[in-house]
């Protein structure tokens, strides 16, 4: 069985984070990393292909180039090989035509199985996995907090508001994963050693038979109009504890204004 996994190279959690006001898109100059929920869908294809016996777990990302230094913590993880999609014409690119590409890419990869994290770090939108569902025709389980594959389906425990679901589905499917699934091993030195020599493929638009013009900015839907700082609060109180007198002064701010 070949197993998908979609994962993203985000901004490092301890990083600033900003919106360029020039090109209107996040500032991904700064520290990055691999998104930390999508390590739960690598860790689940790993235990598949290890309960399986055999099988393959391939990684499938787009950004810029540098992104490969963050998929090599999956592949130190133990996934068999990394395909990175980069290519100027995909900058800038949203969840539509972010799934444009990515579909492309799972399409020629045949894969059985394609896993996703619940969400981007970096986005939290948590619906390119039903996009790309919707572009390759399979069915699609979100929210998965237990995962049984055998016999040419799925078997999950789907995580809701109300309680959980019990959902079968054929192969192929497309599943996002909840981060209590699982949790995600670390890679060992022997590991980390060898993601150095597994294959790592870099391939452009063209190459996964991508249209350029359904990616990037001409292939997104949305549009970011203007960007500005967040309204004023109103002025700010600051009130020291000065022997204890911190409850007392903040009671004297709320009669005065005749809150209490």
């Amino acid at each position: 069985m070949k197993i998908a996994v979609c994962v993203k190279e985000v901004p490092d959690a301890g990083a600033e984070r900003r919106i360029d006001p020039g090109t209107m898109r996040l500032d991904r100059s700064g520290d990055r990393a691999l998104n930390a929920y999508d390590l739960n869908a690598v860790e689940e294809a790993l235990s598949l292909k290890e309960a399986a016996g055999d099988g393959e777990v391939v990684l499938i990302s787009m950004g810029k180039e540098k992104a490969l230094d963050s998929m090599r913590k999956a592949l130190a993880m133990g996934a068999d090989r990394a395909v990175l999609v980069t290519d100027e014409a995909a900058a800038g690119s949203d969840l539509v035509a972010t799934s444009h590409v990515l579909s492309k890419v799972i399409a020629k990869e045949e894969a059985d199985l394609v896993l996703f994290g619940q969400q981007a770090a970096d986005s939290a939108g948590a619906v390119l996995w039903a996009a790309v569902a919707d572009r390759l025709q399979m069915p699609v389980v979100s929210q998965i907090s237990e995962l049984e594959v055998a016999g040419g389906k799925i078997t999950a425990r789907r995580q809701t508001e109300n309680g959980y679901d019990r959902i079968e589905a054929p192969l192929p499917a497309v599943l996002a994963v909840a981060d209590s699934l699982n949790e995600p091993r670390y890679p060992s030195l022997k590991g980390i050693m060898a993601a150095k020599k597994k294959p790592q493929d870099v391939l452009s638009l063209a190459d996964v038979g991508a249209d350029a013009g359904s990616a990037g900015s001409a292939g997104s839907r949305t549009t970011v109009k203007a960007l500005a700082d967040p309204p004023s609060s109103g002025d700010t109180i600051m009130i020291e504890d000065e022997g204890g007198s911190s409850a007392e002064k903040i009671l004297e701010f709320l009669v005065e204004r005749k809150f209490v």
